[in-house]
């Protein structure tokens, strides 16, 4: 005489809360109600939030992700707040954390704000690639400054140098389309894709040789 084995079937739970699904739910159900899907949803957004923000922060010195002066930015390039509102690059209530700006959905992208009192610069090479290829007053540029974190700007034919230092007041020399500017105050940057190669740290930059580059690039053209 043989004796019969019965398994019970498995009870299909829901994917979010682990509780059992309503027994008229369809056979391809996952959730076990509209409330478990919407915060199913919120999860998984906030697992990819974070998984970019880490991917993002790996290509941005610590020395910019750990602190707080980050904005995001509209299209026409005008600072935001986290939530959307207006920024300014004088009051610091209306910047957030690095995690809170990467997590942010409004604007295009997130932006760091200048302060004189972080004593970090910027010099920005405004028009310096042209298709691909770096220009050869660009490259001068590069060549008289020190190896350091450097970025394309938004556009993808700009390139923003961070240093650590300082400038009385921000400086522009414009050349027909090419432009150089430094800046180390009351100004926000956009922050774009690391240059492969360069270092993800920043290197310290003599207010002497920021105006040894400035007076070279007076009256050049683009030879």
């Amino acid at each position: 005489m043989t004796t019969a084995v019965r398994t019970r079937a498995a009870v299909p739970v829901c994917e979010h809360c682990a509780g059992p699904l309503p027994v008229l739910a369809r056979s391809v159900a996952r959730f076990c109600s509209n409330a478990c899907r919407q915060a199913a949803y919120r999860a998984r957004r906030r697992a990819e939030q974070t998984r970019l923000a880490g991917e993002q922060a790996a290509r941005v010195p610590v020395e910019l992700t750990g602190r707080a002066r980050w904005v995001r930015y509209s299209p026409k390039k005008v600072p935001l707040r986290t939530d959307g509102k207006f920024a300014s690059v004088t009051d610091p209530s209306s910047w957030s954390d690095y995690a809170a700006a990467v997590g942010s959905t409004s604007g295009e992208g997130v932006g760091f704000v200048l302060t004189a009192s972080d004593s970090i610069v910027v010099v920005d090479l405004d028009h310096a690639v042209n298709d691909g290829v770096l220009l050869p007053w660009a490259q001068r540029a590069l060549e008289a400054l020190p190896a350091t974190y450097m970025e394309r700007g938004r556009s993808g034919t700009g390139l923003h140098l961070w240093f650590r230092g300082s400038v009385p007041a921000g400086r522009r020399i414009r050349h027909g389309e090419q432009a150089i500017e430094v800046y180390s105050d009351r100004r926000y940057i956009i922050v774009g894709d690391r240059v492969a190669g360069t270092p993800l740290e920043l290197a310290e930059l003599p207010a002497s040789q920021v105006a040894a580059l400035l007076n070279a690039e007076k009256g050049r053209g683009d030879g």
